[in-house]
């Protein structure tokens, strides 16, 4: 008897178990369309790349005749020493890009100081030596000496292999974008002056100096946004001397960022003006500095003295229907022209210099950006 009831015990719990199993197979409507997923379209992640490329900017060489007295050798000059304790900082970035403000004409046409200006050639071999990889020509000063000087400084720089923009030898060379490529970006360099001290471009010779204007402006940018990645613009504007960008400036820098120019690098003013991003129409973000102020020089005036390193992290991300461009991380480095008595000059960091000076400094370039980071 009890064999029996075992038996009839164990066959029931198997009838409960067949069927809760069949209940939860089948399950009910409602419960099926919730575990039910609806496929995604997706791009296979073999098919997406990602590519980053960084660039450095600094502000205006400008040779004074103090400073290139002090580079004076018994066979030349020698400016390697005052760009020692910066090189680091304009060395690690795939790019980097200075303002040449004085024409580097070269002695033979003889050396010479404001107000009109010609530099030696050693002032571009220290800035090779330096990590320099482009440069801009346009600025007030580009017609100083003449159409030789401007010849002399765009040979030198081809011969020295550092890329130029703003200044041509020919119509033909001034329709060419100059371009670089660091890992599967490409970088274009474009540069304008408002203008050239009165110093008119001889006759039928306009390629001399590109002068700023939007109606080409906007042709030009176009142009290179159809041979690189990542525009470049260098604007010779503003105010000297003021702190602030004057309202034609933000007017240009906004009107540039919506023609397709990614990175706005201001010159000019000779002290740092901030930074700011831009936001397009078309949903890009645009990034200007309004001035990088002075990297080398001999102007006493305590701001005309501080200059900084701006650094940008490029992103491109290509899939198989677009390419997006992200300008990322920018960051921000102080420095301070000193020199001893008219001489040892040389660029040092800020905040080496003086901490206090440093944080103001922060502080005025983050005027309108919160994610400004600053690197010492």
């Amino acid at each position: 008897m009890k064999l029996q009831q075992t038996i009839l015990a164990s066959f029931l719990v198997i009838m409960v178990l067949l069927v809760a199993g069949c209940a939860s197979h089948q399950g009910s409507p409602a419960t099926d369309s919730q575990n039910r997923k609806t496929p995604v379209a997706t791009v296979p992640e073999e098919l997406v790349k990602t590519s980053t490329a960084s660039l450095s900017a600094i502000g205006d060489v400008l040779i004074h005749d103090s400073v290139y007295l002090d580079a004076e050798t018994e066979s030349g000059y020698d400016f390697n020493p005052m760009f020692e304790k910066v090189k680091p900082y304009l060395e690690r970035s795939d790019i980097t890009v200075a303002n040449s403000e004085s024409i580097i004409g070269g002695s033979d046409i003889g050396v010479s100081t404001y107000p009109s200006f010609n530099s030696p050639y050693e002032v571009g071999d220290a800035l090779k030596n330096a990590g320099i990889d482009v440069v801009s020509m346009a600025n007030n000063h580009t017609l100083d000496r003449g159409e030789k000087a401007v010849k002399n400084a765009i040979n030198y720089w081809d011969k020295i292999g550092i890329a130029h923009s703003g200044a041509s030898l020919s119509e033909e060379d001034q329709s060419q974008i100059t371009t670089l490529t660091r890992n599967d970006i490409t970088f274009s360099f474009l540069s304008y002056t408002y203008g050239t001290n009165g110093i008119e471009s001889p006759a039928g010779k306009s390629y001399l100096v590109n002068r700023l204007d939007k109606e080409n402006l906007q042709k030009e940018i176009a142009k290179a946004k159809e041979q690189s990645d990542v525009v470049v613009l260098s604007l010779h504007f503003g105010t000297e001397y003021e702190r602030m960008p004057n309202a034609e400036q933000k007017e240009m820098a906004h009107f540039a960022a919506e023609q397709g120019a990614d990175i706005i690098l201001g010159h000019h003013p000779h002290v740092l003006q901030p930074a700011e991003w831009i936001e397009t129409a078309d949903g890009r973000k645009s990034f200007v500095v309004y001035s990088l102020g002075n990297f080398l020089s001999h102007q006493d005036e305590l701001y005309r003295k501080i200059g900084g390193i701006l650094h940008l992290t490029v992103e491109k991300t290509t899939d198989t229907d677009s390419t997006v461009i992200s300008i990322k991380e920018p960051a921000f480095t102080a420095t301070y022209v000193k020199n001893t008595n008219l001489r040892e000059f040389e660029i040092d960091l800020l905040e080496t210099v003086d901490p206090e000076k440093n944080k103001e400094i922060q502080a005025h370039m983050s005027t309108w950006m919160d994610d400004l980071q600053f690197d010492e």
